[in-house]
């Protein structure tokens, strides 16, 4: 298969799929897809749709909804209410990224098995990412399914990767 990687070092948690535990992955997979559905999320939504927020700075909104979210983050913790997610049963580093693709510094997958995983992801918000990936080498696996959201985020990742590698280049030379 021939597929364009860039460097990047990622943390990755991995579980594989066996049929009994897969309903919860994909349960969490959905939960955490719903991270904007609180109630600032759903406020900024209709506000942006009714359009109260075109004479207003994307930029700036975001920070406040994230701000509120630290704080309701903060809330939940005092309060003991903190979500908790699956525990995965390794975690991995990634040493190369593709638009669809992974790559592992170590051998450590299986051929043709499915896994489900969370990539932790130095965007922001800074989060973690639930994928669901497949192996096709014992390092490399494509990803099959994540949220769009994600992927936007991912994809803008990557490419800031490539741009990355490219300078580096192009000093080298």
């Amino acid at each position: 298969m021939d597929v364009r990687f860039v460097s990047s070092i990622l943390d990755i948690y991995v579980s594989v799929l066996d049929g009994e535990s897969d309903e919860l992955f994909r349960k969490e997979y959905r939960v955490l897809s719903d991270f904007e559905e609180d109630a600032v999320g759903q406020w900024l939504k209709l506000a942006k749709a009714r359009g109260e927020t075109s004479d207003s700075d994307d930029v700036l909104i975001q920070l406040l909804v994230e701000l509120h979210k630290k704080v309701d983050s903060l809330t939940a913790y005092v309060k003991n209410e903190e979500r908790t997610l699956l525990s995965l049963e390794h975690s991995f580093k990634i040493c190369k990224i593709g638009f669809e693709h992974i790559m592992l510094e170590e051998e450590l997958l299986e051929i043709g098995k499915e896994y489900y995983c969370r990539i932790c992801m130095p965007v922001f918000p800074k989060r973690e990412m639930p994928i669901f990936i497949k192996a096709y080498e014992k390092n490399c696996a494509k990803i099959t399914l994540m949220h769009e959201r994600d992927q936007k985020d991912w994809n803008a990742y990557v490419t800031a990767r490539e741009r990355i590698e490219i300078r580096e280049k192009r000093l080298q030379t």
